[in-house]
């Protein structure tokens, strides 16, 4: 645990925030970033189009990996370079993952998942679970 990258990337993220640069903004903990960018469709209703994961990163790893002070923010398109540059500068890592709209989740080489069967795999499961057999 790295308490210093923590609180770099958090007070990083506030400041955007207090400054109404950001749109949504999750952490990523239980489930890693699929899951938070999941949770983020869900939520907005609208769906996101994501690159495929750095080469040199196992897909598992980077789409599913619980590691501390990750967070996805949702920005308007002619913010990424400026909120880049600021991220350098402040020490924090950040990258593009990919764009939002549409009504799916797509991750790049893979089947799109639409918002509504996200929403019924996400809603149901309980009511099916607990349902008698």
């Amino acid at each position: 645990m790295d308490l210093a990258a923590e609180r770099r990337n958090g007070d990083f993220v506030r400041g955007l925030i207090g400054a109404r640069r950001v749109a949504a903004c999750h952490d990523v903990s239980d489930g890693g970033l699929l899951v938070a960018i999941a949770e983020m469709v869900l939520s907005g209703g609208t769906g996101a189009e994501l690159r495929r994961p750095p080469a040199e990163i196992p897909a598992q790893a980077f789409w599913f990996g619980e590691d501390q002070a990750r967070y996805v923010l949702a920005i308007e398109a002619d913010a990424v370079p400026p909120l880049l540059e600021a991220a350098r500068g402040a020490g924090v890592p950040a990258a593009v993952l990919g764009e939002t709209g549409g009504a799916a989740l797509t991750v790049e080489g893979q089947s799109p998942i639409s918002i509504d069967n996200l929403s019924a795999a996400h809603e149901d499961w309980l009511p099916s679970y607990m349902a008698p057999r």
